[in-house]
């Protein structure tokens, strides 16, 4: 298969373009050079900006043609309409990574126990059109590039939407906060309850399924959450715990807070406490999977996702891109403090 990727060298494409090779595709790369411009250095790189506001957009690549594309940095409708546009003749499908943030659902908090939205769910719509942006508008923006992507190839899409990303790579310290914080040992500071339900899903195996739907030719839309689990089973926030535990072979004590006085001491969810989303958006941890998975998703076992996460955190690269980050995750002083407010309190 002749594969053509924008982006590839961060994180998602980073594995993605690994799978790739591995199973001895052609690939083509084309991105700006800005994440790992060594990475990949066997591999066909081509360089370009493709919004063509900004540089060349696609001219790059000539009319040359592929057997997919796998668009992975599409954020703004008229940046992925004019990628379409310029691949709709020389392409044979075109695999768009999404997020179930394009779900309209989420824009309003849920209630306890309310399920997440499946692929057909209403999504998100733009209150302005012409907006482009992304940090407040992250969601309707990602639904209306699907719409672009639907609109050109029809049914030669193939629509990825996950939730959380997580593993080696990540750029983001989202998941990262855990195994490190419990490897750092002491009191840990975790949302309550325990048995709260949390969805993720390693980039390694959302990797894979993307590239087996490509070969089948999958077509429509997909959620991409984790874990596959057993019929009626959710992951919780205690089996991630102490799978970052076991991982760090840590005798870190947890105290669970419950939700109303984190939010009462000002804990801002998903930031501070990343992963946990607040005691009004549930839902957002219980999003369908049943039709990846009849196409084939599978997950690996937890507690390989901490483990090897962890790992890489603790490598020169891991912590340069920790480096990196601000505000995710409480600080330790700050943690301290509140662990000391709640004990004396009660």
């Amino acid at each position: 298969m002749k594969a053509l990727v924008l982006g590839g060298t961060r994180f998602l494409g980073r594995h993605l373009v690994a799978a790739l090779c591995a199973a001895g595709h052609e690939v083509t790369l084309l991105n700006r050079g800005r994440s790992a411009p060594t990475l990949f250095a066997a591999l066909e790189q081509l360089r370009g900006d493709r919004d063509p506001q900004r540089g060349d957009g696609l001219a790059r690549l000539g009319a040359r043609r592929w057997d997919v594309v796998f668009d992975l940095c599409g954020y703004v409708p008229r940046v992925v309409q004019a990628s379409c546009a310029a691949l709709a003749d020389r392409v044979g499908c075109y695999v768009f990574v999404s997020s179930v943030s394009a779900y309209a659902q989420f824009g309003a908090p849920s209630a306890p126990g309310a399920p997440g939205p499946d692929e057909d769910a209403p999504l998100a719509e733009l209150t302005d059109p012409l907006t482009e942006d992304i940090a407040a508008h992250y969601g309707a923006l990602k639904a209306a590039c699907e719409a672009a992507v639907r609109q050109r190839f029809g049914a030669r899409a193939l629509v990825v939407r996950p939730g959380l990303i997580v593993g080696p790579w990540d750029p983001t310290g989202r998941f990262t906060y855990w195994p490190l914080r419990l490897a750092r040992g002491g009191v840990v500071l975790a949302p309550a309850p325990a048995a709260a339900p949390l969805q993720f899903i390693d980039v390694r195996d959302l990797a894979d399924w993307m590239l087996a739907a490509a070969l089948s030719r999958r077509a429509g839309a997909f959620n991409l959450v984790g874990p596959v689990l057993a019929a009626g089973r959710e992951m919780t926030w205690s089996e991630l715990l102490a799978a970052c535990q076991e991982a760090a072979g840590s005798a870190s004590e947890i105290r669970w807070i419950a939700p109303s006085a984190l939010i009462d001491a000002g804990v801002e969810p998903w930031t501070e406490l990343p992963l946990w989303m607040g005691p009004d958006a549930e839902a957002g941890q219980r999003v369908p999977n049943a039709r990846a998975r009849a196409t084939g998703l599978r997950t690996r076992p937890l507690a390989e996702t901490v483990r090897d996460t962890l790992a890489w955190a603790l490598t020169p690269a891991g912590q340069a891109v920790a480096a990196q980050l601000q505000g995710i995750g409480l600080a330790p002083e700050r943690e301290a403090a509140l662990l000391q407010k709640w004990a004396t309190t009660g």
